[in-house]
């Protein structure tokens, strides 16, 4: 969106609707010619301010969503103001209705454009309004998206960390069974330990009892 273009866009309304403004209580101090004149240039007005006004919904197409939705309330209160002054330029010219069949067809016509420029004003509003629903769910796609990707990536994860859980148990109870098998050899050596020791001993006495024996026998038997 050009800023400058939209605020050019913005004077131009003013402009025209300052002058708008003033036209319906002139054509009713008018009478005959004079105030088919000024009916007449309060509709090339009014179809002027419709152009400008669709030229500022164009520019607002590219403008940022809180930007845009307060400006789009702005322009609804412009499209409204000036339906109010066609409508008061449509009574102030009813009286005009026994002067000629021309004008009652002209302004019959002007009143069906008004129509067709509310309508389409309504139906880009419409439009835009589901552009701005189909953007939402777009988004709202891609965040499913997103979300189940990493639910996914979580589950795999998980699953991985899982089997790693599986492994260290089965070391762990690799692990029991060797620690176990450990300490009934250990215990083993030990009982073996212990009877070498025993054995040990008495065959230390025995020699001990052989010596003394063989010493008494030679030294202090006679």
């Amino acid at each position: 969106m050009s800023s400058e273009e939209f605020e050019k866009l913005h004077e131009m309304y003013r402009s025209l609707y300052d002058e708008l403004k003033l036209l319906p209580e002139r054509a009713l101090k008018c009478q005959g010619e004079e105030r088919k004149r000024l009916t007449r240039v309060f509709d090339e007005r009014q179809g002027e301010a419709e152009e400008v006004l669709q030229g500022m919904e164009d520019e607002l197409r590219g403008a940022p969503p809180s930007f845009r939705n307060a400006m789009n309330t702005k322009l609804r209160i412009y499209r409204r103001d000036l339906a109010k002054l066609q409508r008061e330029m449509k009574n102030n010219s009813s009286h005009l209705m026994s002067e000629g069949s021309n004008y009652s067809i002209y302004s019959s016509q002007n009143q069906h454009s008004t129509h067709l420029q509310s309508q389409r004003a309504l139906l880009l509003q419409g439009t835009e309004s589901l552009n701005n629903a189909t953007q939402s769910i777009e988004r709202s796609q891609r965040i499913a998206v997103e979300t189940e990707q990493i639910g996914t990536d979580i589950i795999e994860e998980l699953g991985e960390q899982r089997e790693q859980l599986d492994r260290t148990r089965d070391r762990l109870v690799n692990t029991g069974e060797n620690l176990t098998r450990s300490r009934k050899i250990l215990r083993n050596m030990a009982r073996r330990l212990v009877t070498n020791k025993l054995l040990l001993g008495i065959i230390i006495l025995m020699e001990l009892a052989i010596l003394g024996a063989v010493v008494y026998l030679r030294f202090f038997r006679k």
